[in-house]
């Protein structure tokens, strides 16, 4: 196995220095490197890295795991599509920060490509996101898509998070699951699926009527509105229906992430007619 390259710009910057020491005043938290939107991602943690190895449609320029990780990769049979590289486990944190758990692998890979909405499978339960920025809740909101069979998450160009770092990580393998399609204008993206016979349906706190009791058949798409705002004017206004989940006890809204889950394990009962 090779050593790895240094790691370029990647290193974070030595706090200045107040009588040959480090100054506690000039301290700042770890923050990510700048990276070229057009270049390679970062994947980091177990599930997020095996299955990225998984997916042939994966293209990796770098593989860094550590003794251990490598150890199990093999010992999964894992393909490893390039040569892996040998590093410390501080070697990793140097890369993703030090809060990052990033269990000993760390890869550079090109994005997924994105389906046009056009070719996109609309069978079955879609979700929208509209304009959720924050990764880790879209990191988990692409956990429980997987989880529950969503056959596309959609999402705009602008006002969303890459599909990198800490929104890989929570989605713990999601992304080589779940196509992801960007569209530039949501409403209209909205006006399509109810062209293609797709039911859109609202997910608001002040929606009219809860979601367990709206009668759902496939194809669906549940639009969420990200936290605090929740849904824009205009794509509450193209939504056919505006729903809640209706909640028995003195908190009657949910972070975003759980919210998708409960709305998804609703959605999925009665498409399939279970309720």
């Amino acid at each position: 196995m090779r050593r790895p390259r240094p790691p370029r710009s990647n290193q974070p910057r030595r706090p200045p220095t107040r009588g040959g020491r480090p100054d506690p005043r000039a301290r700042r938290p770890w923050r990510p490197p700048a990276r070229d939107r057009d270049g390679p991602v970062i994947l980091y943690g177990w599930h997020s890295v095996k299955a990225a190895l998984e997916n042939p449609h994966r293209r990796f320029h770098r593989l860094i795991a550590t003794e251990n990780a490598l150890r199990r990769l093999q010992d999964d049979d894992v393909p490893l599509p390039v040569e892996p590289e040998l590093v410390r486990p501080d070697e990793i944190d140097e890369l993703v920060g030090p809060d990052a758990v990033h269990q000993g692998l760390l890869a550079e890979v090109d994005p997924l490509p994105s389906p046009e909405l056009d070719d996109a499978d609309l069978s079955g339960v879609i979700l929208v996101l509209d304009q959720i920025t924050d990764p880790h809740n879209v990191g988990a909101i692409l956990r429980s898509a997987a989880a529950f069979a969503v056959t596309a998450v959609v999402t705009t160009a602008r006002h969303s998070p890459e599909a990198t770092g800490a929104l890989a990580k929570a989605a713990s393998g999601a992304l080589e699951y779940v196509p992801m399609v960007t569209v530039p204008n949501l409403a209209r993206a909205l006006d399509t699926l109810k062209k293609r016979n797709v039911f859109v349906i609202g997910l608001d706190s002040s929606g009219d009527v809860d979601l367990a009791k709206v009668d759902l058949t496939a194809p669906v798409a549940i639009v969420l509105g990200a936290e605090g705002k929740g849904l824009r004017q205009l794509t509450r206004a193209t939504c056919d229906q505006v729903a809640r989940l209706d909640m028995p006890g003195k908190i009657k809204s949910l972070n975003v992430s759980n919210a998708a889950a409960l709305a998804l394990y609703v959605a999925a009962r009665r498409v399939a007619g279970l309720t």
